[in-house]
Formats: structure tokens, sequence, C-alpha cells
């Protein structure tokens, strides 16, 4: 695959998101088939792999660090600090970015992940009761003592950004961005190429919407995220099919599929732009991984633009309690 650049950082142009096989879309599939396709998709060619404390929680990194410690020099590992986890049920119990708690967070996460050290590490979302200098010191201090390779964020705000990099330099900021979710576009994205960060789209794929293989008809397990988004009703499922048809549309002339038109579209917004995609299927890696070899021209970037600026998505992006903790 050909690479691109977050910061200093050099990662496979698309990178992978290990989240769903923890049980966010249902049951979480068998260890070993998990295993075998984190590993496929480096055979494929991937580099950047991306996980979290929450996911599970615990037990995703865990997965990763097992499935990648065959060819850790060959891989980037991002993961995510931010929260308090009850030990004993797994529950959110909020946030927390103390300088103390991400010490011991990045501690136990090096031990989940079998590594001595973790390529990027993000604060998950922006904690309003701890400075973010105060983050970004702490981390700085951790780069500093070799436990962390680079500093990222997730979901922050251009100003929170913006100070963050001040203390130590921020190598790339992870947002949902997508054909259907295009927040950051007004601020954050022109910050990061302003002071030369890169960007990270999760939900690359409309958490699988985009696809087309999402009928407006589908229902969800009441353990599967898509179940309490306002994206997911069956209403705004049904609404928001004009979004889905049209890069159906460009998929048939491009003879491609529409998850690779999907995500051909985030490779084409900027350089510095290295969309990470989830499937537990390694036919599904490979399909998208494809999307590499799609081009789309500048007519072809502003005939989509056309039609999206006629299209009103329908529904929030993310349920209220979680939406409310992004852009701080």
């Amino acid at each position: 695959m050909r690479m691109r650049k977050l910061g200093a950082l050099e990662v496979s142009e698309l990178g992978f998101g290990v989240l769903s096989f923890a049980s966010a879309h249902g049951q979480a599939p068998e260890w070993a088939e998990s295993i075998r396709v984190i590993r496929g998709a480096h055979d494929l060619g991937v580099t950047l792999f991306d996980t979290a404390e929450i996911y599970g929680p615990w037990t995703n990194e865990t997965l990763l660090g097992e499935a990648l410690a065959p060819v850790r020099d060959q891989v980037v590992i991002a993961t995510k600090f931010g929260f308090d986890v009850d030990p004993t049920t797994g529950e959110r119990l909020g946030l927390n970015s103390k300088p103390e708690h991400i010490k011991r967070a990045t501690e136990a996460m090096l031990r989940r992940l079998g590594t001595d050290h973790i390529d990027l590490l993000y604060q998950h979302r922006v904690d309003p009761n701890v400075p973010i200098e105060d983050v970004a010191g702490t981390v700085k201090d951790l780069i500093a003592a070799g436990k962390v390779r680079h500093f990222g964020l997730s979901e922050a705000a251009a100003g929170t950004i913006r100070r963050a990099h001040a203390v130590q330099p921020v190598a790339a900021v992870q947002s949902e961005y997508s054909l259907w979710t295009r927040d950051p576009e007004l601020e954050v994205l022109p910050l990061c190429e302003e002071l030369g960060i890169g960007f990270v789209p999760w939900g690359p794929l409309g958490t699988g919407f985009l696809t087309g293989k999402v009928a407006s008809t589908s229902s969800f397990c009441a353990n599967d995220v898509r179940a309490g988004s306002p994206r997911f009703t069956r209403e705004a499922m049904e609404a928001n099919q004009a979004v889905v048809e049209l890069v159906e549309q460009f998929a048939t002339a491009k003879s491609a599929t529409a998850a690779q038109v999907a995500l051909a579209w985030l490779l084409a917004r900027g350089s510095s732009i290295v969309p990470i995609f989830g499937t537990r299927r390694l036919d599904r890696v490979k399909e998208n991984l494809g999307a590499a070899e799609v081009s789309l021209s500048d007519e072809d970037m502003a005939a989509i633009e056309a039609r999206l600026a006629r299209i009103e998505v329908t529904g929030e992006r993310l349920p209220p309690a979680i939406l409310k903790l992004s852009y701080r």
C-alpha cells in the first residue's frame, strides 16, 4: 500500500479499526478468527491499527497485542485513554484525563498490548475538568520516557487542538468524517492542515450504512451501537437512502463498490487523511483496501459535492449522551 504521514508518523494510507471485534456490533467473534483477520489485514499492507482501552473494555487491546506480536516492529498501534471504567463490571464511569490517571492507564495498556511502547496515544474525549495543557504535558513526559511515540486527540475542537499542540506536537486528530458526517470540515481540517497534523476519520463507511448493505428495514440487537443511534432509526435510514444512492451510482461508473467509493472520497480530500475502517471479515478488508485504486477526478469530486449539497442528512450522528462529549 501507499503510505501517508500523520505528523511525522508514517502509516499505510488506510488503517484498520478493531472495535468491531469487541461486542459493539453484537456478539464478538471467536478469538482465533479475529486474530486471523487482523493478521490478514497486515498481510494485505495495513500498518496502522486502532483500538482503545474502553473497547471491551480492555479485551480489544489484548486481542490486538496478541495478533500483532509477530510483526510488532512493522506496525503502528494506536490506542486511547480518557475514561474511568469500573474494574468489576466494565461500566464506563465518566471522563478522566488527570495526569496520574493517564500514567496508570498507559502502564495498563502497555501490559495488555504486550509492548514496550505505544506508537500513537490519543485522548479519547476531551475532559473539561483537566486543562488540555496538563494532558499534553503528561503525554510529553511519557514520550520522553520512551513509553509513547506520538500524541493524538479524538473528537477535539480546533481551539483545544491548538492549545495542546503548543505543549506537545499533535501527530493526529481522530474524528468521525464521511460522506454523511462532515463536521470536521469547518474548523478542524483547516487547522490540521495549518499545523501539519494528520487527520484520521473514524466511521468512514457510516457504520456500514454507506456500503449499501444496511437495509432501511434493518433492526439491530441491543448491544449493537447502531441500536441507539438517531441515524439508524427506520425513518432516518429511509430518509438517508439518497446518500447511498449517490455512492452506488458513482461505484457503478467506476466499476467499484460503494465502500470503495466512500473511502476513495476521503482519500481524495487531502494527502494527510488516513481513514480507519472496521470489519470482521477478511474479504471486506480486501475490498476496502481496493479503495486506494479508485481514482476520483476533480470533476468527480465536484459532482459528488453538488449532489451532496442537495441532500439533507436526517438524524444526529451519535446519541445525545455521546455527542455532547465531542468538539470541546
